[in-house]
């Protein structure tokens, strides 16, 4: 059979908030594609795509660039699949379907059974920053026989149960492994065939898409009825072996001047219980580094001082009091301020580093960022922004929630899953970034941290907080390098 190769890369698939004048940056997440085949069909040739020109700075003519899709191929590369047979062709997934859930993937499956798997062997994904010698991609899948079940990747596991993979595994968490997508990963036709069957035949049953990675791997094992992951070696995310076919490299955005301090207001949401032992937590880490910060309670304190919205306090939920900061952000004051950032009192968060990521959308468009998750998107749900990670709102897309009548349904309702219907409703899509965590990084793997620049974490279980501040998100020199490094980067490009 014809090799026929997939790449699909992480982008919002649209261009709500994206500045129009800077350069593209891999800042956000939903699987956008990138296809490698032999043959023309819906979606352009990579020769097309190599030979158009990257913008340079300041050339963006609006929305999503395809220059960061090919942008980082080299051009040792770009003259090998230009010399070659078997050249590649580019998908962008958002382009595929409308569908709210198809960053999910796995509701994709059978659009790319039907339409490709007569004359492709292979579907491959991929991130926007993976970089990839496809030479090299392509002599390491012909080591596997395409006519078999194959699921391929970078394995990464849990080194302890975890509550974003619902402590799946328990007993041995090391004993699952599960893809790491900034490495790529690679479905054989047979498996994209046969999950097609399965997907028609019985609908996806989880409610809640958290960790993407991981739940793919899990519906693919079946409980033992599938393939496990096989690992690949050359699928890599440093650039330290010469047999690598894949590599990953990370920087922190930056799409023209950091955002100014004064041009970000900060939101703690709070309660009385927690004056004593989280505020102080949050003042002795990011919060010295705020120029705009307010804490929103139950109860008013002045020492601290807190906010007493009139909303009493509920043990989960949290929906009156965050559109209760919405409306006071809005209508009340802060009326020159671009940005609301609302967190909980127990988020840790970089304000250096989210500067950086925010010059890469304009304040003028609705744009609501941070960890999407997903809801019931099997049967037509929604995304939404976790909370806990940090909820950013552009005052457009305050407006125009406001203007709506989309609010809660109770004070307890939770908070970032009405905002994701609202949001949903309006037709104003929620922005990905995996640099913002709901989780501590003890939650996720070592390998999957080790190529990020996070911008958050949250939660205090059994955890030093400020030893994990001042560990992964204090300012420091290596983030001046880090945008050195990525100056440099983009200048060669």
């Amino acid at each position: 059979a014809e090799l026929l190769i997939f790449f699909f890369f992480k982008a919002d698939g649209t261009s709500a908030g994206r500045r129009s004048d800077s350069r593209p940056c891999p800042v956000s997440s939903t699987p956008q594609a990138l296809g490698l085949g032999g043959r023309r069909g819906p979606a352009a040739d990579l020769q097309e795509i190599l030979e158009r020109e990257v913008p340079e700075s300041g050339g963006r003519t609006g929305g999503r660039s395809p220059g960061r899709a090919f942008a980082l191929v080299s051009e040792d590369t770009k003259k090998e699949v230009k010399q070659s047979k078997e050249l590649p062709r580019v998908l962008l997934l958002h382009q595929l379907s409308k569908q709210e859930g198809a960053w999910t993937i796995l509701p994709l499956l059978p659009h790319f059974s039907v339409t490709y798997s007569r004359n492709s062997s292979w579907i491959f994904f991929c991130e926007e920053e993976t970089r990839i010698q496809i030479p090299e991609l392509l002599e390491t899948l012909r080591r596997y026989d395409p006519s078999k079940e194959w699921f391929l990747g970078k394995a990464l596991h849990d080194e302890e149960s975890t509550i974003i993979h619902h402590y799946a595994f328990s007993e041995n968490p090391t004993i699952f492994k599960y893809p790491d997508f900034a490495a790529g990963w690679a479905l054989s036709i047979p498996l994209v065939n046969k999950l097609t069957k399965r997907l028609k035949s019985e609908s996806l049953k989880s409610d809640f898409t958290i960790d993407l990675k991981h739940e793919i791997a899990l519906y693919i094992w079946d409980k033992g009825d599938g393939p496990p992951l096989t690992p690949v070696p050359e699928f890599c995310t440093d650039a330290v072996d010469f047999y690598c076919a894949t590599t990953f490299h990370s920087f922190l955005p930056l799409c023209g001047n950091p955002v100014k301090k004064e041009d970000i207001f900060f939101a703690v949401k709070t309660c009385k219980k927690f004056h004593g032992d989280r505020i102080p937590i949050v003042k002795q880490t990011w919060a010295g580094q705020a120029s705009l910060i307010e804490y929103y309670s139950d109860h008013a304190e002045s020492s601290i001082p807190t906010v007493d919205l009139g909303i009493p306090n509920t043990d989960r939920g949290h929906c009156g009091k965050t559109f209760a900061i919405l409306e006071k952000f809005l209508n009340h004051s802060h009326d020159k301020i671009a940005w609301l950032v609302i967190v909980d009192d127990d988020t840790l968060i970089s304000i250096s580093r989210l500067q950086h990521l925010l010059s890469c959308y304009d304040s003028s468009e609705p744009v609501f960022l941070g960890e999407r998750y997903g809801y019931g998107l099997g049967t037509g749900g929604y995304s939404y922004i976790t909370g806990g990670g940090g909820m950013v709102f552009s005052r457009e897309a305050i407006r125009r929630l406001l203007a709506s009548k989309c609010r809660c349904y109770s004070n307890d309702a939770p908070d970032d899953m009405v905002l994701g219907m609202c949001f949903s409703g309006l037709g104003i899509p929620v922005t990905h970034s995996p640099l913002f965590h709901q989780a501590r990084p003890v939650d996720y793997p070592r390998d999957y941290l080790s190529h990020q620049v996070p911008i958050s974490f949250h939660k205090h279980w059994n955890i030093d907080p400020v030893k994990v501040y001042f560990t992964w998100l204090a300012p420091s020199e290596e983030d001046k390098a880090r945008q050195e490094t990525q100056k440099g980067f983009k200048e060669e490009l």
